[in-house]
């Protein structure tokens, strides 16, 4: 038999038999993220896919040993904002006019593949960005959840709901002879039309509505943060979306869209760029999360050449603001979840945004809790964000201590997912 083979099989059986009986990781320690304090020595047992033991007095035999010796523990990370079915290169048109679903399907899967081998056990994705009635992300969702493709949990969006002309608009400045978006297509004008595009992306699989309370940057309105939907319209599609026992999430960058969100019910406000004094006040008030998304500017820095000049002078003009705001945020304890607006930082480089949390004023731990913690409490899911018994194995190793060099966590050595190993 082919030597290949006779490998391909060798390593199939250990995966189902790791699976079967358990395993062992010893590493060197293991971060405890809610005191922000390493725990040693590292000894996690796992079987089916949960934190069954960690350091027990007695070590569980036929088990599979994963020896990460010098190795810290770190629970799986997560990113509250990306479009895996995007790529950056200085603008999307060439995808959105010129890609369909399949497509933008395939790409979607090699972004999450990317993501995972990043340390990014979770994901929301938090819009399909394809001009089509299919929800990219939902099947990627559902591809990932059956093993056909390899990358982390996405908690998928759907559509984008926005304004007819509004920021995710998808044809908001091309022919109006192409294609005209619909409900089905998250743009809407009413509040029925708005309850509608909700039920739409529920009913085929949606986890997470994603609106557009303000304008945007990478789109061709002139304004950066007026707000476009209506405060009835939020409303109602947030009432819609609980009945379904689903968050909101909203983009806006100007205040008014802010506050307005905020008053509707939604979950997290995405960006926040022009966040002030009684935004923060009522995120805190309604424990609303902030999901900042400012370390793109260090990626978008050099592609300012390259995007439309409308767009580069929104850009120019807000997001200075927005690290300014975020600082502001973190001082006054404003609930803050890591996202990173991938690919605006490419995807598999979702851990720089860690480092633009410091910049801002977090320490360490708390850029750590923002991707860990923070994440699983704005998705409601329990069982995640910590290394913990009874917790999921989701976990990732670095070679130094990432509390002493944040950046250790950007190029991570070992990440397992539900206890299976995908990279070591």
């Amino acid at each position: 038999m082919n030597k290949k083979i006779v490998f391909i099989i060798w390593v199939l059986s250990l995966a189902l038999n790791v699976h079967a009986t358990g395993s062992l990781i010893k590493a060197k320690a293991y971060l405890d993220v809610e005191s922000g304090q390493w725990q040693s020595p590292a000894h996690i047992v796992i079987k089916d896919g949960m934190i069954e033991a960690i350091n027990p007095d007695v070590m569980p035999e036929g088990v599979e040993v994963i020896d990460l010796s010098g190795q810290y523990l770190v629970p799986g990370l997560m990113d509250m904002h990306t479009h895996l079915d995007l790529d950056f290169n200085g603008g999307f048109d060439d995808i959105i006019t010129k890609e369909g679903a399949a497509g933008g399907a395939l790409r979607a899967a090699k972004n999450a593949e990317k993501t995972l081998m990043a340390g990014f056990t979770t994901v929301r994705n938090i819009g399909t960005v394809h001009i089509t009635d299919e929800l990219i992300d939902v099947a990627l969702a559902e591809a990932i959840d059956k093993g056909w493709v390899v990358g982390p949990d996405v908690i998928p969006a759907g559509h984008m709901i926005t304004i007819l002309g509004g920021h995710g608009d998808l044809t908001l400045g091309l022919s109006e002879n192409l294609i005209v978006q619909s409900p089905i297509n998250g743009i809407v004008s009413g509040v029925d039309e708005a309850i509608k595009a909700v039920r739409y992306q529920i009913k085929n699989g949606a986890k997470v509505i994603k609106i557009h309370a303000t304008a945007g940057v990478l789109s061709l309105e002139d304004s950066v943060g007026a707000q476009q939907l209506s405060n009835e319209e939020m409303k109602a599609i947030v009432d819609e979306a609980a009945r379904h026992h689903i968050k909101v999430a909203a983009h806006a960058h100007g205040t008014a869209g802010i506050i307005a969100a905020i008053h509707a019910g939604v979950a997290s406000i995405e960006h926040g760029s022009l966040l002030d004094k009684e935004g923060m006040r009522l995120m805190k008030k309604h424990g609303v999360y902030l999901v900042p998304t400012t370390g793109l500017i260090d990626s978008m820095s050099g592609s300012m050449d390259k995007i439309d000049p409308k767009m580069a002078a929104k850009a120019k003009y807000v997001l200075p603001l927005a690290q300014e705001n975020l600082s502001k945020a973190i001082d006054q304890g404003v609930p803050i979840a890591l996202g990173t607006d991938a690919p605006l930082i490419p995807h598999g480089q979702n851990a720089l945004e860690l480092s633009a949390m410091m910049n801002r004023g977090m320490s360490a731990a708390e850029a750590i809790r923002s991707a860990t913690i923070n994440t699983a409490d704005l998705l409601g899911l329990k069982d995640r964000g910590q290394i913990k018994v009874g917790m999921r194995a989701d976990i990732i190793a670095a070679s130094e201590d990432a509390l002493k060099n944040i950046k250790a966590l950007e190029s991570v050595g070992f990440v397992m997912k539900k206890g299976v190993v995908y990279k070591q």
